[in-house]
């Protein structure tokens, strides 16, 4: 009697994990790609040198995240390619006693990507993607602009990497 109570509960236990699987789990647009190439982002911007920047950000992001492989374009099942459509900065907040002068700027970068099956050509993926940083007014506005940029790019490579690694 104990043994059978034993053995029906160990059976419905697991019972309960047959659904789950161990490793990555691929979204069904990205079904079979193991390896993926970035290259570097279509800059439609006027601010110069950041498309680099931004793939490498991408790259960075898949990389920790482990599902697909970064290899070149020749030797990938599928390719994430990316346009730097716009960059906006808007006020934050303002210099306490002149609601004119900005102290803090929101700067925010749109995005198109695209992750295109290398053998087909089919577009698996199309979507936009926006990354977003702050800054303050300093001494060197055009380093503090230069580095939130970076670092909008990095907060729109994580959102890039979840899209193509886990489907949202």
């Amino acid at each position: 009697m104990k043994f059978r109570l034993l053995s029906t509960v160990s059976a419905l236990l697991l019972a309960g994990c047959a659904g789950y699987h161990i490793g990555p789990i691929q979204p069904t647009f990205m079904k079979g790609a193991k390896t993926i190439a970035v290259p570097s982002f279509t800059n439609d911007t006027l601010s110069p040198r950041i498309e680099v920047v931004l793939a490498d950000s991408v790259i960075k992001s898949l990389q920790a995240d482990g599902t697909y492989q970064v290899v070149s374009e020749k030797n990938s099942d599928v390719i994430l390619q990316g346009t730097i459509k716009d960059i906006e900065h808007r006020p934050a907040r303002s210099v306490r006693g002149n609601v004119l002068a900005t102290k803090e700027f929101i700067l925010r970068l749109r995005l198109n990507i695209e992750v295109i099956d290398r053998v087909t050509g089919e577009k698996l993926i199309t979507q936009q993607v926006t990354g977003e940083s702050t800054y303050f007014v300093g001494t060197d506005l055009q380093n503090e602009e230069r580095q939130a940029v970076i670092n909008a790019g990095e907060n729109a490579a994580t959102k890039i990497a979840t899209l193509v690694c886990e489907g949202w």
